[in-house]
């Protein structure tokens, strides 16, 4: 393994009850036959010494779980959970906030949490679990989210588990109202935006409940402003540090980290005619909602559309612009298929699945080019995404 990533192996062995395996550092950066010369003898020395006490006997870890972590006034409560750690294993002991994101976040008072309790039926010290079966393949299980119907929901990468108080204590922080608790309790079952640094924070709302809480579908969908897509999406963030134990280059191995998420909803108003909602697609009805996870486990990766707006316009009308050169239709009216711009791209140096953000002009013209429904997308996207052995 790497020097830099030492420190989330021995919290990795501490949270599964281990002492913290045997293991050398290799290099990222001398090549291989120079770098397994640096670290052999020390492999086979590793691999036949006596085992420690430590080794013999390692001791479970033990966390604290109380109900309470406060007692005092608003402003201290403020102060409280503006508390910051230093961590040694970024550079610079670059501290970590112990409770929020990194922002402020609304005191979670026994009023403001009964409050938000009072948008659901579920009892507030019933455990978070799954509601149905959950099995999304072997990488994502490694992160916690997937189980059976009635399974505890554990919150990677420390799994914990969560009650439905404190999933209502964490919609308090991120500024929810009590109409989100149905949000909230469903990201959570879906494992809370947590896991080991490869997941994703991001969400999307698709059904008719994204309009009883008033989601921005329009313009700026993924910026500020609007309460429900913000706040939801802040939610996830906070699932992870608090719930999942997240704390870069200790627990999370992840590389750049998320930035901040709204949770958007899907506009299936304006999906063109023939064309089915995300929830259909997942066979939830139509008239029911769900909450999908993106970016879980690198096999739900999400990709907007890369064109300017105006000269997306100009490629459509008449084929002028860059986009027009590239697929060979300069001064050819459309529709064009935008999809073949971007297309061998996707492969080069990811796996996985897609989920594309398109605003409902883009899937009018794709219905224009005459892909009837999302299936037949898929189906041109499947045939496209061969290559030759050579």
């Amino acid at each position: 393994m790497f020097e830099d990533q030492d420190k989330c192996w021995q919290e990795a062995c501490r949270l599964n009850g281990i002492a913290p395996l045997r293991r050398v550092w290799g290099s990222r950066h001398i090549p291989g036959p120079e770098d397994v010369s640096s670290w052999i003898d020390k492999l086979m020395n590793e691999l036949v010494r006596p085992l420690t006490e430590e080794e013999m006997h390692p001791q479970t870890l033990e966390t604290a779980n109380p109900r309470y972590i406060f007692e005092g006034t608003m402003m201290e409560a403020f102060d409280f959970f503006s508390q910051s750690e230093p961590i040694p294993q970024l550079y610079n002991n670059a501290p970590i906030m112990k409770y929020t994101d990194g922002l402020p976040v609304v005191p979670p008072t026994e009023e403001l949490v009964q409050k938000m309790l009072k948008g659901t039926s579920h009892k507030a010290d019933e455990i978070v679990r799954y509601q149905s079966d959950h099995r999304l393949g072997d990488r994502v299980n490694q992160m916690g989210s997937s189980g059976k119907k009635g399974d505890i929901v554990y919150f990677m990468p420390m799994r914990r588990y969560a009650t439905v108080e404190k999933v209502a204590t964490i919609g308090v922080m991120a500024g929810c109202q009590p109409e989100h608790m149905p949000a909230l309790l469903a990201m959570a079952e879906s494992g809370g935006g947590c896991g080991d640094g490869r997941g994703g924070v991001s969400y999307v709302i698709s059904g008719p409940y994204s309009k009883e809480i008033k989601m921005n579908f329009d313009t700026n969908v993924l910026g500020a402003g609007n309460l429900s897509n913000r706040a939801l999406g802040r939610a996830a963030e906070l699932m992870f540090r608090n719930f999942g134990g997240n704390i870069p280059n200790v627990t999370n191995c992840g590389v750049w980290g998320q930035d901040l998420q709204n949770c958007i909803p899907e506009n299936d108003d304006a999906l063109p005619e023939g064309w089915v909602s995300i929830r259909e697609e997942y066979d939830f009805g139509k008239n029911e909602s769900c909450i999908i996870s993106m970016g879980v486990g690198q096999v739900n990766t999400r990709q907007s559309t890369p064109f300017m707006p105006g000269g997306y316009r100009e490629f459509q009308k008449s084929g002028h612009g860059g986009i027009g050169r590239r697929l060979g239709v300069k001064g050819v009216p459309g529709p064009h298929n935008f999809i073949e711009y971007f297309v061998d791209s996707l492969w080069k140096d990811w796996e996985g699945g897609y989920t594309f953000y398109l605003l409902p002009e883009m899937a009018r013209d794709l219905k224009a080019c005459g892909f009837k429904t999302n299936d037949e997308v898929y189906e041109w996207l499947y045939k496209k995404s061969f290559m030759t052995v050579k």
